[in-house]
């Protein structure tokens, strides 16, 4: 998904010199890496690999030694962290999307206990202030898509430690509860029992299944996102018959439904958009994009007597979005809408690409403390 092109209006992520902290700087220097094509934002502990090991071992001095404290100190934020997660749970037998997991409800429990203890967790509306006035450690927890496990695993943990957080629905996922599009790609690879899978004119030669699926599952979620929209349902059509496996079964459980997200909102949580049926939106027509939109903040207003006033983009890299996309949303009166391609808020961010941080179940509570401190060096944006 991403190519690293350089994005004239965002400042690359701010480096500390080696007199600040004598021999990290060589660390540092390795914490930009290849996005994995398939996802949203960039993984900035990569699971496997030198680079990956750099970061965990820097990560765990930081946090071990007070050297974090010390050059947090030293080096201010400047601005706001903005993190991302999908779900919270054991995704490790689901036969959906497995790297939508973000955290176990353990590690999610220690990094907003973390984040409580040490940081100034915002909500959107706080947003505007803070980056004018900016003070060390501000940070903003935002959700995407709906998930059930958001209100019946996430929503305790923030009750318990009183932070704040955002949820981005897609509403048509509530109001007509069926599998997503990155799921049933998910499950139709993991339930296939073909060796090879035909998928001409948009793979070439047929693709190898093998036994390991998140590579196969990876490449289909590539492909689709790449494809205009009519294109992408046509390829999820005849990987249906390629795959030869029936469609997964209904959603019970799959997402939230409205009393959820009406008890989220009273108790202070932010409701934002996240369209109806969670499309590319770059990938439609303008005047799909604005049905999406306002289609999105009508239910939102309906249900919770709440304006959609903020917004996560789907998918939310570079190309997921265009000035067809802002002007809807300028239409529809959103304060400010959410990327996710790495990066920190800062004055300079444009007011429709705020940019996220993923957090994915591989990043550690060392990983996860080493982010919050020094978002400059460990969360640094990536251009696609």
């Amino acid at each position: 998904m991403q190519r690293h092109v350089r994005d004239n209006g965002v400042r690359p992520a701010i480096r500390p010199s080696r007199p600040a902290a004598a021999g990290f700087g060589v660390c540092c220097s390795t914490m930009v890496e290849k996005s994995d094509p398939s996802r949203g934002c960039m993984t900035h502990f990569g699971s496997g690999g030198s680079r990956g090991l750099k970061k965990r071992i820097a990560a765990r001095l930081l946090s071990g030694t007070g050297i974090g404290r010390a050059l947090s100190a030293m080096l201010p934020q400047r601005g706001v962290l903005v993190l991302n997660y999908h779900r919270v749970g054991d995704g490790s037998a689901s036969p959906y999307d497995r790297e939508l997991w973000s955290a176990t409800v353990d590690a999610f429990d220690a990094q907003i206990g973390f984040l409580k203890r040490h940081c100034d967790v915002i909500s959107p509306s706080d947003l505007d202030a803070a980056l004018a006035e900016p003070r060390s450690r501000l940070v903003l927890v935002t959700f995407d898509d709906g998930y059930r496990d958001n209100h019946e695993l996430a929503f305790p943990v923030l009750q318990a430690h009183g932070v704040p957080a955002t949820f981005f629905i897609a509403t048509g996922f509530i109001d007509h509860p069926s599998i997503p599009w990155w799921d049933e790609i998910a499950w139709l690879s993991r339930s296939t029992q073909a060796a090879r899978i035909p998928l001409a004119p948009w793979f070439a030669k047929p693709l190898q299944v093998g036994h390991r699926r998140t590579p196969l599952i990876r490449k289909l979620l590539a492909k689709y996102k790449s494809l205009p929209a009519d294109d992408a349902g046509a390829m999820l059509s005849a990987l249906r018959e390629a795959t030869g496996v029936a469609h997964p079964p209904g959603a019970p459980g799959h997402w939230m439904d409205w009393s959820m997200i009406r008890e989220m909102a009273d108790v202070g949580m932010t409701i934002g958009g996240h369209t109806v049926h969670h499309p590319v939106l770059s990938r439609l027509s303008p005047a799909r994009q604005r049905e999406e939109i306002d289609g999105c903040a009508a239910r939102i207003l309906a249900e919770t007597g709440r304006r959609m006033e903020y917004f996560a983009y789907p998918v939310g890299s570079r190309w997921a979005f265009d000035d067809s996309t802002r002007a809807c949303l300028e239409a529809a009166g959103v304060r400010r809408a959410f990327s996710y391609y790495g990066g920190y808020a800062t004055l300079a961010s444009p007011r429709f690409d705020v940019p996220r941080v993923a957090i994915e179940d591989h990043v550690g509570i060392h990983e996860f403390k080493a982010m919050a401190r020094l978002p400059q060096v460990f969360c640094a944006r990536t251009y696609d």
